[in-house]
């Protein structure tokens, strides 16, 4: 098997937990399967979607001819782009960079507002060599790592923000009630717990006064889906609770009828028993009443508040407050929507005025 080292130009944020530098060693044998580390040469330029976010969350433009890592994955993206992992890969092929965070696979469609996405010509398989002076590389995984769950951690309680789609305010809220629990001298947690690989989000919450903070890559998953969600959802939850925090705020990314995995969220026994209480985020009335029903008829889940764009302003508002529930925004009125939830955590799990 013939070797060869790299020096890469730039590392996305998704092989994180590998911890690699700038050299790397290749080998001709890819392993093929989710998460799987390869590295490639971006093909061509673009202007729009032509960026790539690096290991400490910093977005750098990519440019025809760089050496990049990324590792193996899917995509089912609205907003983005569909692909899917493809069945063989050798060096020499070309695959497509699929989202900001350095997940590669084959791309499908894609929305006409991010354009085609970039060509990645296939390098060779990232290896580790787990011993030192060890001559025999291991193919390298972002499961590698990976956060193993806190074992006998007590359940803490978990404000869920779950969206109609991509795009509808999700971590804005998250964000917002991430900061008014911390202002109320609580420890919090923020985890992201479905979508594809990208630290964006978490680093906001982080941002914004969580104490710790987590999302599906620290678990070892490149893109969620429905056979990987709830199990990857219950670890995350419990390797926060055994960081000593007093509530969790856990974002699910893509909608409620999504292709992440979000619905096997919703329905987990073990996941529902954490929920403190529901906020749905959606960006017009009719998402509001169908994310409403949808989540009580097939989830038996009652929303608590209602945010996103559907509530910018009071022509929003009033509808919501027709079906019986409030809208607060998290954007023009964070103070209120963080005072409710507290106020419903008080009651139901009895945190301290």
């Amino acid at each position: 098997m013939t070797l060869q080292r790299i020096h890469l130009d730039k590392i996305s944020s998704i092989t994180r937990n590998l911890h690699l530098g700038r050299w790397v060693t290749l080998g001709p044998d890819i392993l093929v399967e989710e998460g799987s580390v390869i590295a490639g040469r971006i093909i061509g330029e673009k202007t729009v979607y032509n960026t790539l976010e690096d290991v400490h969350g910093r977005m750098s433009v990519l440019h025809d001819g760089d050496l990049v890592v990324g590792a193996l994955g899917h995509r089912n993206a609205l907003h983005g782009y569909e692909g899917v992992l493809p069945k063989t890969v050798k060096p020499g092929d070309r695959l497509q960079m699929l989202n900001l965070g350095g997940v590669v696979g084959t791309c499908v469609s894609s929305n006409p507002d991010v354009g085609a996405p970039f060509d990645v010509e296939v390098l060779g398989q990232v290896l580790l060599f787990q011993e030192f002076g060890s001559r025999v590389g291991q193919p390298a995984t972002i499961g590698a790592g990976a956060v193993q769950g806190g074992n006998g951690t007590p359940i803490v309680p978990v404000v869920f923000v779950v969206g109609t789609c991509m795009n509808s305010g999700k971590t804005h809220a998250a964000c917002a009630l991430i900061r008014h629990f911390d202002r109320a001298g609580l420890k919090v947690g923020g985890a992201k717990l479905t979508g594809v690989s990208l630290m964006r989000d978490i680093l906001a919450m982080k941002d914004y006064g969580a104490e710790f903070v987590l999302d599906f890559t620290d678990a070892g998953i490149a893109c969620t889906g429905p056979e990987t969600a709830a199990e990857t959802g219950r670890l995350l939850l419990s390797e926060l609770s055994s960081k000593g925090v007093d509530l969790i705020v856990a974002e699910t990314g893509d909608g409620i009828m999504g292709d992440y995995g979000v619905q096997s969220v919703l329905a987990d026994p073990d996941l529902k028993d954490r929920a403190a209480a529901y906020v749905l985020c959606a960006n017009d009335p009719v998402g509001v009443a169908g994310g409403v029903s949808f989540l009580r008829e097939k989830f038996h889940i009652d929303v608590d508040v209602v945010s996103g764009p559907a509530t910018d302003n009071r022509v929003g508002v009033r509808f919501v407050e027709s079906l019986g529930l409030p809208g607060h925004n998290a954007r023009t009125n964070p103070k209120t929507l963080g005072e409710l939830l507290l106020n419903k955590l008080r009651h139901r799990m009895e945190i301290g005025s």
